[in-house]
């Protein structure tokens, strides 16, 4: 059993990871590739779905080609939350890009869900509340602004799960994925609500009907793509599910009150319980270990991850691992304090999700004057992450004792960034030595699918975690006080955000 291989690939916001590791938890190939999303207009975000399946294709084939491919014994695949999902036609290819979660476009769909269905029963139905983020409002614009495509829909798939299907022909949708559709799902009975289908005029023809656990073996690899990636026909090919889940299993999280916090693109941050979510400003969803009793509720912050990134390719006009510790050594050698010499960021640069829920909500720096440099606004940067992830949990945890911090994603990776976290929340910081985050909980999956690992506790052999990161008590105090400004300044510039929002669409 130990020269059997385990091939987890995640399909990311900006780009696909892919490992093969063995059973006991080693990787032994890894490989990655970049891509962008379309912006058409301000606060959109889509892209084709074969941009998804050709990066899966390119980085599972590399990574077979490092290792022994007879040895392969199992596939899991998760991918970015898709918003409306691959829209099919007959023929299964998709009728127009897929709309992300990351876009805003449905906000007049959700004001019409909102007066003419509720939120109360919105709600009573999925356990979510009503925002252009989650899928179901989106596929509302779908039908309302382009009703020839919607004509033309016969599936709508998650995006993993249409990868899924054309890697094995059968059609699967993973709990997980379908209750972060929002809406649509019936939280209760876990499976589509015929109310709400009904209500949104959504036909269940062009829905999935059979539901999976993430880990259940969906089909074997086909013959196409088996001699396209250099691999055996019929290797199983598990459901897969939602990056995030993937992720979350990646920090050994598989019992009640486990939490992680996990920056990408966006920043998460959530734990797992087993009581019906209650909060519509939060969002909940099965998780991937017994999805119909555990669930995954979280907070989220829509671009804290990729602002740093943001500040590098725009003002550096650099993105890389050298720029990257060439502007963290500056802060350091410049003794740039906590606080960033008067500097607040406010983080929400494509609106914003927890805990304010705002898409008219907007960036900005406040304090600047001209002793600043682009070393004091980047520290300013990675502390208005640290600051929204103190919102989240500040909004999440009443009557919940958070006593650390895990922290997995691209922050991880950075000894400032991780003290910048601990000293904002004065809660340790632990990350994994495996830095690989969601493509580790693919992998994990496909072992149980496969019959390989027995019990997700085993999943704490693979993990191991570094030192932690302690807070500094004095940058604890002292932040506190900036937090609370911090906090302080959207009630005070909603209006002005909306009313700046609006003169931008006016011409």
């Amino acid at each position: 059993m130990r020269d059997k291989l385990l091939i987890g690939c995640d399909i990311g916001t900006s780009g696909t990871k892919t490992v093969a590791m063995d059973v006991g938890g080693n990787i032994l190939a890894h490989a990655s590739c970049s891509y962008g999303i379309i912006t058409l207009k301000n606060q959109w975000a889509e892209q084709w779905p074969d941009v998804w399946l050709n990066a899966a294709l390119k980085t599972i084939t590399e990574v077979a080609a490092q290792v022994t491919p007879e040895c392969i014994a199992g596939i899991c695949i998760s991918a970015l939350y898709g918003g409306t999902g691959v829209l099919c036609n007959d023929k299964m290819q998709p009728v127009r890009p897929t709309i992300i979660w990351m876009d805003r476009r449905a906000e007049e769909e959700s004001k019409w869900i909102s007066n003419q269905i509720g939120k109360n029963v919105i709600f009573d139905v999925s356990k979510n509340g009503i925002d252009s983020y989650y899928g179901y409002t989106k596929l509302l614009w779908v039908q309302q602004n382009e009703p020839d495509l919607w004509k033309k829909i016969r599936m709508i798939l998650p995006i993993h799960s249409y990868i899924v299907y054309k890697l094995t022909g059968k059609l699967s949708v993973d709990y997980c994925s379908a209750g972060n559709v929002g809406g649509i799902y019936d939280y209760e009975k876990h499976g589509w609500s015929d109310l709400m289908l009904g209500k949104l005029n959504i036909g269940a023809d062009i829905l999935p009907k059979q539901f999976f656990t993430p880990s259940d073996i969906v089909g074997g690899l086909n013959a196409e793509f088996s001699k396209q990636m250099g691999l055996l026909e019929g290797i199983p090919v598990c459901a897969g599910t939602v990056d995030c889940i993937a992720a979350m299993l990646s920090t050994a999280a598989v019992k009640e009150g486990d939490n992680a916090a996990i920056l990408g693109t966006s920043l998460n941050w959530g734990f797992i319980h087993s009581r019906m979510p209650s909060n519509p400003n939060l969002i909940s969803m099965p998780y991937c270990i017994e999805p119909t009793r555990l669930s995954y509720t979280y907070g989220g912050a829509s671009t804290a991850g990729a602002l740093p990134r943001w500040f590098l390719n725009n003002f550096l006009q650099n993105e890389s691992a050298d720029t990257y510790s060439q502007i963290e050594k500056e802060i350091i050698d410049q003794g740039i304090p906590a606080g960033s010499d008067g500097l607040i960021v406010l983080p929400y640069f494509m609106g914003e999700r927890t805990p304010i829920w705002d898409v008219n909500a907007s960036g900005m720096i406040l304090g600047l004057s001209l002793r600043h440099t682009k070393a004091h606004i980047f520290k300013a940067i990675l502390e208005s992450t640290a600051y929204s992830l103190k919102h989240i949990i500040d909004t999440m945890t009443e009557g919940v004792d958070v006593e650390r911090i895990v922290l997995v994603g691209g922050g991880a990776k950075s000894d400032l960034w991780k003290s910048i976290f601990a000293d904002v929340t004065g809660l340790p910081v632990y990350s994994p030595q495996k830095a690989i985050e969601a493509p580790l909980g693919d992998a994990f999956l496909a072992g149980i699918g496969t019959g390989l690992l027995k019990d997700f506790c085993e999943i704490k052999n693979w993990i191991g975690f570094n030192a932690p990161v302690e807070p500094n008590i004095g940058n604890y105090e002292k932040y506190q006080r900036y937090f609370e400004v911090y906090k302080d300044l959207y009630p005070k510039l909603k209006n002005d955000m909306r009313a700046l929002k609006e003169l931008s669409l006016s011409y």
